[in-house]
């Protein structure tokens, strides 16, 4: 019976294959749905943040000309959107609309006694202007928050007295000034509002905001905070879904920080209840606004090509320079990075980019798309299932059945975590399986074929290498159809298990290195391995390799860091191939794994060198696992480390020939 049993998981394996095959066909569709939706979308947007060039302002001798000027320059630049908080009564002031006093300055300049009992604040507006437009808001504002307001005078000019002390009253958010929203509307720039959460919900309140933006040309809105408006209250009041509708109305979008330490909270949900009207922002901070203009251009074109980044939200402000004995500021350094000698919006218009407004995404979602994730899913299990029956033959069968049923019902519960967990595990899959059959390939040629001359070998090394490699590819169509969601794409979700899949197969093809050359694992291996004693040799060797380990494990994802060297080169290939290839694959997994296949044909512990091959292989499927990447830029990278790791493999080839027999002609004199 057992044999029986056995007969049958080694012959599966071969229906397994073409599972795997139907499922890599099935999954193709899906992934031309998914370049068809990273085709739209192409307008690229910069936005300058207002509050910063009104904070700058403040230490010019003529703040309301220099705001002008910088405008216009801003705008000839590229920059055709400005971001807009809402008001406080400290914006106000700097904006020269309002005076604002509190207790003791009234006392002081009116000669009366302020009662000992009051601790309010007192404002005066500066002109009609801001009598007709800011007056109302302040009213509004604080009567809306139960704070009493009353008319004030003060030598001939109208003011309030808000019944609060100062600190409190300037920290009240006001809706946003409407003298600037139409200053800058007349310069011919977009406004994109920042909204907090910090009052409670109000949907009369909201309809008329939401109605002034559009009426203003407002696209789309950026939060400000750690939730978005509504969600404080939205168990109370449902107000999320009250806000969403409001924004559907008013076809007004939402935008999407990127990096942000934690997700703002409320913003999947509205997302969703937007129809993913949503687009992604790089913010460059206002340390970063004095960089290098190389620096700075390089990471707007490269967000905009890499990470579908469309929008660009620029940070400034004032400077004190000692050297100088003045206050500086890096407007000129933003401009200059984007126009020359930067040219970051020159480069972005060569890739097929346009400056303008940016636009979400328009989802492809074909017809048959359901049914084709459904064979993706069932190819996923499949090879899943192969790499299974590699280790533990007799569970061949098992695993693919109890996938299928595992998969149906973590689906039932969650089914964005099966589909990532079924994607993780696809991901390590296809590297491994590639790997364990190269391994197995190599064993039969290495014991039955007598002609091991240099040509042979390495003919049977690139041909298998290839082999491998489009094996380990059979994992990224799979991926990609079971990951193709518009919400990976705007990273509202991701990719899980980074660093998991950055060790398994590595891990999994040692493990197979050394315990199943034969095929199968012997107990006598497993023992030996066990009771070899342990000595400082090994001690030191396990520290260096966990070092080693450690290190990798940290360049793995966006938050490793790199030297200044290693930037330098990044760019080097970037202006030289357009698309960086990945280092640790050409420069490292891709040239040892050559060299390991070409010396396993001769040397039989030279297998152990594809371990580290492991790492090149994995690393082309992990590329496509960044969702938000368009699939051609990864294709690219994935291509480029193919043929220069190749060509490095070939040289370190021709170096070991050169001193294999440099070392058989001197090693026999050594000995003497």
């Amino acid at each position: 019976m057992y044999q029986k049993w056995k007969h049958w998981n080694t012959a599966a394996r071969k229906w397994l294959w073409i599972l795997v095959v139907l499922g890599v066909a099935a999954a193709l569709p899906v992934g031309y749905d998914r370049l068809q939706t990273e085709s739209t979308a192409k307008n690229v947007e910069f936005v300058f943040d207002y509050r910063d060039l009104v904070d700058i302002s403040v230490y010019q001798a003529h703040p309301q000309d220099y705001i002008a000027e910088q405008l216009d320059r801003l705008k000839q630049a590229g920059i055709s959107s400005m971001a807009l908080f809402e008001s406080t009564l400290d914006e106000f002031v700097k904006s020269r609309r309002i005076t604002v006093y509190d207790g003791q300055q009234v006392a002081d300049l009116t000669g009366e006694v302020i009662p000992p009992n009051e601790n309010f604040t007192y404002v005066t507006f500066h002109n009609d202007e801001s009598k007709k437009f800011i007056k109302p808001i302040i009213e509004m504002t604080f009567t809306s928050l139960d704070i009493p307001v009353r008319p004030w005078t003060f030598k001939d000019q109208d003011g309030l007295i808000l019944e609060t002390p100062r600190a409190n009253a300037f920290l009240k958010p006001m809706p946003h000034d409407p003298i600037t929203v139409a200053m800058l509307r007349d310069k011919g720039f977009t406004i994109v509002p920042r909204l907090t959460d910090s009052v409670p919900y109000d949907q009369a309140y909201m309809e008329r905001q939401m109605a002034y933006f559009a009426e203003n040309g407002v696209k789309r809105l950026l939060f400000d905070g750690d939730s978005v408006k509504g969600f404080n209250d939205d168990e109370e009041m449902n107000s999320l879904k009250a806000f969403a509708g409001l924004l559907n109305k008013h076809n007004i979008g939402l935008t999407a920080i990127e990096n942000i330490k934690k997700p703002q909270k409320g913003f999947k949900k509205l997302a969703y209840l937007t129809d993913y009207n949503v687009v992604r922002i790089y913010s460059l901070s206002e340390r970063d606004a004095s960089l290098k203009l190389e620096v700075i251009s390089d990471r707007f074109v490269l967000a905009s090509k890499d990470r579908n980044i469309r929008m660009f939200y620029l940070n400034a402000e004032p400077l004190r320079d000692s050297t100088t004995a003045s206050i500086t500021d890096p407007l000129d350094n933003l401009i200059e990075s984007l126009t020359e000698p930067g040219h970051a919006i020159r480069d972005i218009e060569n890739n097929g980019f346009t400056i303008g407004n940016a636009e979400a995404f328009k989802v492809a979602d074909s017809s048959m798309q359901r049914y084709f994730k459904i064979g993706a899913l069932i190819g996923s299990i499949a090879l899943i299932s192969l790499m299974i029956s590699y280790f533990i033959p007799f569970l061949t069968i098992p695993a693919f059945i109890l996938g299928l049923i595992g998969s149906a019902g973590l689906y039932v519960l969650n089914a964005a975590l099966m589909e990532q967990a079924i994607a993780l595990a696809t991901s390590i899959s296809g590297p491994t399986v590639a790997m364990i059959l190269a391994i197995r390939k190599v064993n039969r040629v290495n014991l039955d074929s007598a002609d091991r001359s240099t040509g042979k070998r390495i003919t049977h090394a690139i041909v298998l290498f290839l082999k491998t490699t489009i094996l380990s590819l059979a994992a990224v169509p799979l991926v990609i159809a079971l990951l193709n969601n518009v919400t990976y794409m705007l990273v509202l979700d991701q990719f899980r298990g980074v660093n998991l899949l950055a060790m398994a197969p590595m891990l999994l093809t040692a493990i197979y290195v050394l315990l199943y050359r034969g095929g199968k694992a012997t107990r006598s291996d497993v023992t030996s391995l066990l009771k070899r004693p342990i000595n400082i040799a090994m001690v030191i060797a396990a520290g260096i390799l966990g070092a080693a380990g450690m290190y990798y494990l940290s360049r793995t994802g966006n938050a490793g860091q790199v030297s200044s060297i290693e930037m330098a080169f990044r760019s080097f290939l970037e202006n030289t191939f357009g698309v960086r290839p990945r280092n640790k694959e050409f420069l490292f997994a891709h040239p040892l794994m050559l060299l390991g296949l070409f010396l396993s044909f001769k040397y039989r512990h030279a297998a152990y060198l594809l371990i580290f091959g492991a790492m090149g292989q994995l690393s082309i499927v992990g590329t496509f696992t960044h969702i938000h990447s368009p699939i051609y830029i990864s294709s690219i990278r994935g291509l480029l480390g193919l043929i220069l790791g190749l060509i490095l493999g070939l040289i370190a080839i021709l170096v070991w020939q050169v001193a294999e027999r440099i070392w058989k002609r001197w090693s026999p004199l050594l000995r003497q």
